[in-house]
């Protein structure tokens, strides 16, 4: 809750890593096609203040890469239901703009976006509206406010590699660096994989890759624990 013109917002931050994640919620027609689903819209930005090495203006590669990836995360673990963002069938539904933006950049930028936007729901309260039927025009009612409905908390975990014989979790930007490859696990709170991304770099064998799974699941009963915590701390009595 640290933006208060957002409807939902986090600050994360793990080592220097600093992300910070908006929410803001609109109401839009829902696509032709899926009339009864609403929107998510992820956007990572890594802006020139965060690191030396980025540039202002258009985002840049690493910016893109980890929006795809966040979209994926979204998408696969099925955190939030997109019919649940649906008002009136065909006619109204949410559209919730994500952006998560990286204000001190120190490797672990995927985590760190991970946590920040799972928090930032988790913090989201949206008005009741709905749609009179006399006039066909939606009413919204900001004194009733409800959370948003998550039905899996993923979490991700990322690994440095190096020449397949090392991995460090929670790698720094030097260690990035250095390593021959990266890899991100993405878990839920029931264990399951929601993804595997990993860019390249140097292969990594069944065990290893099981290792990473395994701590992967341990951290995130960690930082599941942390947030509970967070929002348990926020919440009016």
């Amino acid at each position: 809750g640290s933006i208060t013109t957002a409807d939902g917002s986090a600050l994360v931050k793990l080592g220097n890593t600093t992300v910070i994640c908006g929410v803001k919620a609109e109401l839009a027609a829902p696509a032709v096609d899926s009339a009864n689903k609403g929107y998510i819209v992820p956007n990572v930005e890594l802006p020139s203040l965060c690191a030396e090495r980025f540039r202002s203006g258009p985002p840049g590669e690493e910016a893109q890469a980890a929006s795809q990836f966040i979209a994926d995360v979204i998408e696969n673990s099925q955190m939030i239901v997109k019919e649940d963002l649906c008002i009136a069938n065909g006619k109204l539904a949410w559209v919730l703009y994500c952006d998560i933006i990286c204000l001190d950049y120190d490797g672990n930028l995927l985590d760190a976006s991970v946590f920040a936007l799972l928090a930032a729901l988790k913090n989201v309260q949206l008005p009741l509206v709905t749609i009179n039927e006399e006039t066909g025009l939606s009413e919204v009612n900001l004194k009733q406010k409800n959370p948003l409905v998550i039905r899996k908390h993923p979490i991700a975990t990322s690994f440095a590699i190096f020449d397949d014989t090392l991995l460090i979790v929670d790698p720094t930007a030097e260690e990035e660096d250095l390593a021959t490859g990266t890899v991100t696990i993405v878990t839920d709170e029931e264990g399951r994989l929601c993804s595997v991304h990993k860019p390249g770099g140097s292969p990594l064998t069944g065990a290893k890759l099981q290792d990473c799974i395994t701590r992967a699941i341990t951290r995130h009963k960690e930082v599941k624990k942390l947030i509970d915590k967070v929002i348990k701390s926020i919440t009016p009595k």
